[in-house]
């Protein structure tokens, strides 16, 4: 099962690869991984997409608070959560394509943010299923390069991530 895992840490050197460790020592795979620090300075918010059972994510959870730097741990996706990706994609948009390609941006509520002779580079933010089905409405041969950011999440309502 597919779990977003939040992390408060502090904001030191060193943290994020102790993390990236605990998780490559013991075979669990990072899907996603995004990193930023929070309105406080001293603490910086990770953000982890993993699979696994219900066992193996408490065991992760369990090694994630052993560690020094590490401030508080939330499974995000054990309650009602928001998560979002952002993409950058750059398709070929010649004189031909524009049109189309402006509409399909359009569709998915994308915005088309750097235009060249033969080329749309359209920002798109929404879920993963968003973006993937955003790649797959496009012809084959259209996608000139893609980046994606992984998954930010963030508990619904009341619920918070807080030292």
């Amino acid at each position: 099962m597919r779990h977003i895992i939040s992390i408060l840490v502090e904001n030191e050197a060193g943290a994020l690869s102790r993390i990236a460790g605990l998780f490559s020592a013991r075979g669990y795979n990072i899907e996603s991984l995004t990193v930023a620090p929070t309105e406080d300075a001293s603490l910086s918010r990770m953000t982890i997409v993993t699979s696994g059972s219900d066992d193996v994510i408490e065991q992760i959870t369990k090694q994630l608070n052993k560690l020094i730097e590490v401030v508080k741990v939330v499974d995000l996706s054990e309650a009602e959560h928001i998560e979002r990706e952002l993409m950058l994609i750059k398709v070929r948009a010649g004189p031909r394509e524009r049109e189309e390609m402006k509409r399909m941006a359009d569709i998915f509520r994308g915005r088309i943010i750097d235009v060249s002779d033969n080329s749309y580079t359209i920002e798109l933010t929404g879920d993963g299923a968003k973006l993937d089905a955003f790649i797959r409405a496009l012809e084959p041969g259209v996608i000139m390069e893609t980046v994606r950011t992984g998954t930010s999440g963030i508990g619904r309502g009341n619920r918070i991530l807080r030292a």
